[in-house]
């Protein structure tokens, strides 16, 4: 049975997110809505784009389900406050996961959670609600990623981790086993975190310095 569903969110996430919706779920998608004060067109990505404050009485919360397709903006606070507004407006969260990925009966998964292709996600692990895999990633056994995260991709977390609330980690990161990272820590690309870490840390990695010699110097 095909269930209906509106897109919140205008820019390119939003626009992916309808794709895999639309070519891999049981779900048509009628629209994408915004706030009123960044709505400048009344169709977007070839579907109306309605205002939050009219959701209500275009799009029930009894017939339609929502999906937050909002970035990492902010330590992704914003998708964050658009997410809670929506729960305060009675509406129920779609979350996927692209059939690709095997879930298994231990696997704990929250609500508006959109997992990309190519992710593996190990037994006993637990996915907050709001949180975003992109492609690409390895989340271990006995592992829990909080509320609200934005895991890019190829990000290796290890077994027995607990991932925090509101974190960003790029592209690449590495969270050895039984690390705890904090909330609203920013892990940078590539970044090799073996130690817990601390409340809205900033976790770079160490840039990759050029050799003394050229490619042509050592032979190669």
């Amino acid at each position: 049975m095909t269930k209906k569903l509106v897109i919140v969110g205008t820019k390119l996430f939003a626009e992916v997110a309808q794709c895999y919706f639309e070519e891999f779920s049981d779900y048509e998608v009628a629209a994408f809505a915004c706030h009123q004060k960044f709505k400048n067109h009344d169709e977007i990505f070839g579907l109306p784009l309605s205002s939050i404050e009219s959701l209500p009485e275009l799009y029930p919360y009894d017939e339609f389900e929502v999906f937050v397709a909002i970035g990492y903006t902010k330590m992704n606070k914003i998708r964050q406050s658009v997410y809670k507004e929506l729960k305060s407006l009675n509406y129920k969260f779609a979350t996927f996961v692209h059939p690709g990925v095997k879930i298994w009966q231990s696997n704990k998964i929250g609500e508006n959670v959109f997992i990309f292709e190519d992710n593996t996600i190990q037994p006993f692990t637990e996915i907050g609600n709001n949180t975003i895999l992109w492609s690409g990633n390895h989340v271990g056994h006995h592992s829990k990623i909080g509320h609200h995260c934005f895991i890019s991709s190829h990000v290796v977390i290890s077994g027995c981790c607990n991932v925090g609330d509101n974190v960003f980690m790029g592209v690449n990161a590495v969270i050895h086993d039984s690390i705890t990272i904090a909330d609203e820590c920013l892990i940078g690309a590539g970044a090799l975190i073996s130690k817990s870490t601390v409340e809205k840390g900033v976790y770079p990695p160490s840039p990759t310095k050029v050799f003394k010699k050229n490619s042509e110097q050592i032979g190669f």
